[in-house]
C-alpha cells in the first residue's frame, strides 16, 4: 500500500490513491487517476520557514501541481496535518517523514482527522451552485445530503428508486455527477445528456430506468463535478455527505441514513476543528 501511494503521488497526485471502495459501492478503477492529472492545484498559503511551508514544500517535491486543499496544526505533537484528494496526511515539522492514515483517539474512539476532512469537504461542495444541482426535495426538509451520482451504477440506482421515501423522511437529496467510466465515455455523454435536459430531474430518473435520454450537450458542469469528487477523496458511487461534509458509509436505504442523520445532529459538536486552509 505505501508503495502504490508514492508511486500514485509521483505519478499524478494523491486523490489517485484513494482508498479501495467498500463492497457496496461501484467504483471504477483509472477513473481516478485520470481525474487525479487534471485536478486543479489548490493556492495554499504559507509562511516561509514555518513548519506549515515545510509541509507544503515536502508535499510539493513529490509533486509539485499536487492540490493541496489544507494545512495546518494536527492534534499530535510535532506534526502538520495536511489534507490532499480527500487523505488527510501527517508531515513532522521538518518536513521530513510523512504519515498516511487515521490518527485514531483511543480515550475518545474517534478519528482526530475526521473533522477537518469533512470542512474540507464542505467547504469544497458548498461552493457548487444550487443551479448545476439536481435536486429532490420535500416542501420543508429536515436534512440536506449531497450525492455524488452516476446513471449505471447499481446502487445509485436503487438510492434513486426510494427518492420519494427520502423525501417524505424530510431528507432532500441534492445531486451532483460523476460518471465512473471517466471523462469522454459513453456514460460521461449520457449524463451531459441529463444535465443539459430542459427537464433534468425527468432526464435523471429516465437514465437511472434504463431509458434512453435525448443526446444534448450545453455549457454543464459534469467535467468540473467529477473532478470535485476525485478531489475530495471519492472511491466509489454513490458518495453521500451530510451538511456538515460527513461522509456516510456507502449506500444507505430511507429508514438507515435517516437515522445516521439524526446520530450526527445529536453529536456534540467538536470545536477541535482547524479551519480549512487556502
Amino acid at each position: 500500500m505505501r508503495t502504490a501511494f508514492l508511486s500514485a503521488l509521483c505519478a499524478a497526485s494523491l486523490s489517485a490513491c484513494a482508498q479501495s471502495p467498500a463492497p457496496e459501492d461501484d467504483a471504477t478503477p483509472g477513473a481516478a487517476t485520470e481525474a487525479a492529472a487534471k485536478a486543479p492545484t489548490a493556492s495554499v498559503q504559507t509562511t516561509p520557514g514555518t513548519p506549515e511551508d515545510r509541509a507544503r514544500q515536502a508535499i510539493e517535491s513529490i509533486n509539485p501541481k499536487i492540490a493541496i486543499d489544507r494545512i495546518g496544526p494536527a492534534p499530535l505533537p510535532g506534526f502538520r496535518e495536511v489534507i490532499v484528494g480527500g487523505q488527510v496526511l501527517y508531515i513532522t515539522d521538518d518536513g521530513r517523514y510523512l504519515l498516511q492514515g487515521g490518527l485514531y483517539d483511543v480515550a475518545e474512539k474517534r478519528d482526530l482527522g475526521q473533522a477537518s476532512l469533512a470542512a474540507v469537504r464542505k467547504k469544497l461542495v458548498d461552493a457548487v451552485p444550487e443551479a448545476e444541482r439536481i435536486v429532490f426535495a420535500p416542501a420543508n426538509p429536515k436534512y440536506t445530503v449531497s450525492v455524488f451520482t452516476d446513471i449505471e451504477c447499481g446502487y445509485c440506482r436503487k438510492l434513486h428508486e426510494d427518492i420519494a421515501e427520502y423525501n417524505k423522511r424530510g431528507i432532500a437529496v441534492e445531486y451532483l455527477a460523476f460518471p465512473r467510466q471517466g471523462l469522454g465515455s459513453p456514460d460521461f455523454n449520457a449524463m451531459v445528456s441529463v444535465w443539459c435536459s430542459p427537464d433534468r430531474k425527468r432526464a435523471l430518473t429516465d437514465a437511472k430506468a434504463g431509458k434512453r435520454v435525448p443526446p444534448r450537450t450545453c455549457d454543464n458542469p459534469v467535467t468540473r463535478q467529477y473532478e470535485l469528487g476525485q478531489r475530495i477523496g471519492l472511491t466509489g458511487t454513490p458518495m453521500i455527505l451530510a451538511e456538515d461534509g460527513t461522509q456516510m458509509p456507502g449506500y444507505l436505504p430511507p429508514d438507515a441514513l435517516l437515522a445516521a442523520l439524526q446520530a450526527l445532529s445529536a453529536a456534540p459538536t467538536r470545536h477541535d476543528a482547524p479551519a480549512a486552509g487556502g
